[in-house]
């Protein structure tokens, strides 16, 4: 593994590098930790080259303000990442509120793009009217304003079905700890106010799936991702597990992504640059 920092618009994103192959980006939800996905990467390394960062003003990256974060910020940085380290075109993998990112960055720079693959979107706004799963984010933010950060955070962790099952890496918890102020005061605006560019994501060049766990059936982070699928005409697959099974199982969870990620990498018989002209 190989780190270091990708400068992009007033921010110092931090960053790892494992492994070799097409290149695969990892985009964290909450706490925006590269973290997250250390299990994961490891295992897909030995496919792909696998890029985890942690997100503008959480971690070990800068750019903290304050200041509401919008995600078309978050969609450039994810940007910024691909077209330094990867050459402009990266499959990408983002859980919940990476996952919204994703969507966000296939609209808005579908060029950097080979495929995408969202996991647990919490896209609440998909939801029909009256649904009480859409009142999510404005009863966290309520909650913010009385309680503060760490308020908010017992509530959201009480939210995610199997958190408290398994153990994090105690370098992770400490660093999530450290980003929920950012978390509910600078980035939960945008994934609140989120729905997806429809039109975009529909015409997209490329293979969008949408996906979520076989243990998060009626979850507020689950069902929208059903209902995205069914606007977009994406495909819909279950992952084995939680919300971040990755946390808890990352070989059981990194199996599902190298099946999805290698035929995106392959779709309709296209045969890779490098395999072009080989002797045997």
């Amino acid at each position: 593994m190989r780190s270091g920092v990708c400068e992009a618009d007033g921010a110092g994103l931090y960053y790892e590098v494992r492994g070799t192959g097409p290149t695969l980006l990892l985009i964290s939800g909450a706490g925006g930790d590269a973290g997250y996905y250390s299990g994961i990467a490891e295992l897909l390394s030995d496919a792909f080259t696998v890029i985890t960062y942690d997100r503008r003003g959480n971690s070990r990256s800068t750019g903290r303000s304050g200041a509401p974060m919008d995600l078309a910020v978050q969609a450039a940085d994810a940007r910024a990442l691909v077209d330094g380290l990867a050459g402009g075109r990266a499959l990408v993998f983002g859980n919940s509120g990476g996952a919204i990112i994703g969507l966000t960055l296939a609209a808005l720079h579908p060029e950097v793009m080979a495929g995408l693959i969202a996991h647990e979107p919490p896209a609440v706004n998909v939801l029909p009217d009256g649904d009480p799963d859409c009142g999510f984010f404005v009863e966290l933010a309520a909650l913010y304003e009385r309680g503060g950060a760490p308020a908010a955070g017992r509530r959201f962790a009480e939210t995610t079905r199997g958190e408290g099952t398994y153990r994090w890496p105690g370098d992770l918890w400490t660093r999530f700890l450290g980003n929920q102020e950012h978390l509910f005061g600078a980035e939960w605006s945008g994934f609140a106010a989120f729905r997806p560019h429809e039109n975009a994501l529909k015409s997209a060049p490329f293979p969008i799936v949408l996906g979520a766990g076989s243990e998060d059936r009626g979850t507020y982070y689950a069902r929208p991702s059903i209902e995205i699928a069914r606007r977009i005409g994406a495909p819909w697959v279950e992952f084995p597990g939680i919300h971040m099974e990755f946390l808890r199982d990352p070989a059981r969870f990194a199996a599902a992504v190298r099946v999805l990620a290698t035929q995106m990498h392959s779709r309709g018989g296209d045969v890779p640059p490098l395999w072009e002209g080989v002797s045997q």
